[in-house]
């Protein structure tokens, strides 16, 4: 069962979890050597239940908004959520209009649920920048904006300075990299703001003091190490985790971790992990 957040004040809502796509079709330049398997998975995830998919224009050189967008082609564009993310060297206004026509040719899509500043740039005002992407939401080619590897300073400048509201910030968060949770996750929950935590299942081998709760754990829920990481985070007030997964058994694991509820006292047991 997929639950969701509220996005903004208009009364739309995000899937909780979603589908991340990084080095899906290539990293910074297009692979397309698994192409139709790339294409099948989406398809199959979408089929499962995934309805909202996270991309960026950086990934693959492009390529993984073609896949993204050949794979979509064939499900009601009104039932899903897509995500993407512009590239710090296109921010400036001129640069981020073209930028977003790319993307949205290369998805096959005439409007984002959700367009993001993939990364901060400093040489580049935030003002002109989320000034032409609240002009592209007044064009109806984006939903809603927000940001992405913002701290809380930054953020709170975004907020203060962007006409359309800024529904959503995309960080690292995971069991092991926890800095949001300091002061960024709780000022986001009382701006309304969304958080989306990337690399949620974290690439690299957890710490050994955190692979024995969680292990304790997996025991205690019937469940996976990995549904008790993603579980944990989507236990916290306006989380959203994007895992990747390749194999259809992961991608089923995922999305069942947002039927577990942790105890109290477990969520404080990982919450008090160093």
């Amino acid at each position: 069962m997929m639950i969701y957040r509220t996005l903004g004040n208009r009364g739309a809502e995000i899937p909780a979890v979603g589908l991340g796509t990084w080095e899906v079709g290539g990293r910074d330049i297009p692979d397309k050597s698994r192409d139709r398997e790339h294409i099948e998975t989406i398809s199959r995830a979408i089929e499962m239940g995934y309805t909202h998919i996270d991309t960026a224009e950086y990934y693959g050189g492009g390529h993984t908004e073609e896949l993204i967008g050949e794979a979509i082609s064939v499900f009601s564009r009104e039932e899903l959520f897509i995500t993407s993310k512009v590239w710090p060297s296109h921010l400036q206004r001129a640069s981020l209009h073209e930028a977003l026509d790319g993307t949205l040719q290369r998805l096959r899509t005439d409007y984002l649920d959700l367009y993001l500043i993939h990364w901060p740039n400093p040489d580049v005002p935030l003002e002109e920048t989320l000034s032409a992407m609240s002009d592209e939401v007044q064009n109806g080619r984006v939903r809603f904006i927000g940001v992405s590897n913002f701290d809380t300073p930054l953020l709170e400048k975004a907020v203060a300075v962007s006409r359309e509201p800024i529904v959503n910030n995309q960080v690292l968060f995971n069991i092991d990299d926890r800095l949001a949770m300091n002061e960024l996750l709780p000022y986001c929950q009382t701006q309304g703001i969304t958080m989306t935590a990337y690399s949620p299942l974290r690439r690299n081998a957890v710490k050994t003091s955190t692979e024995k709760l969680l292990k304790e754990l997996a025991s205690k829920y019937s469940a996976s190490i990995q549904q008790i990481m993603l579980a944990w985070l989507l236990g916290k007030d306006g989380v959203v985790v994007i895992p990747k997964a390749s194999k259809l058994e992961h991608l089923r694991s995922n999305l069942e971790a947002a039927s577990i509820v942790l105890d109290q006292e477990d969520v404080r047991m990982l919450d008090a992990l160093k």
